[in-house]
């Protein structure tokens, strides 16, 4: 039996790739465009190859866990979150529709689904964990 120094159960810079689900991304990514305090969370027994899951911030949270940004996460050119406001901007703007709550409700809708569908293909390969400033690979899991 191979005996684990618990010291390095806890060291960031074990971690060499993480991978995160879709759907936590965007969620993640939602919710803090929403004003909530939400990242993606690590936590120990660190090893080579972690998941990342979902996590909104927590006063007491363990000072071992990491938390990641979901927008480190993105490459630059990623769209950013259509806001209501932008999206009512957009139908006003548009000369061939007609403003009204429903059609904004509707194109927000359609807008914010174009946006969910399009955020996978904005990860990138890798990025730097902030509290050690320590590269890994991202691995994204789900379409």
């Amino acid at each position: 039996m191979e005996h684990t120094d618990s010291a390095t159960d806890n060291d960031p810079t074990d971690i060499k790739s993480i991978a995160v689900s879709a759907t936590d991304l965007v969620a993640a990514i939602e919710a803090t465009a929403d004003g909530s305090k939400t990242v993606l969370r690590v936590t120990p027994p660190l090893s080579g190859r972690m998941r990342a899951r979902l996590h909104v911030v927590q006063p007491d949270d363990d000072e071992d866990t990491i938390h990641i940004e979901p927008d480190s996460l993105l490459t630059q050119d990623a769209p950013s979150y259509p806001a209501p406001d932008d999206t009512a901007d957009e139908l006003r703007d548009a000369d061939d529709e007609t403003y009204s709550v429903e059609r904004h409700r509707t194109y927000h809708e359609q807008r914010l689904a174009e946006w969910r569908e399009s955020v996978p293909d904005h990860v990138v390969d890798s990025t730097t964990l902030i509290d050690t400033e320590h590269d890994i690979t991202v691995s994204l899991l789900g379409p």
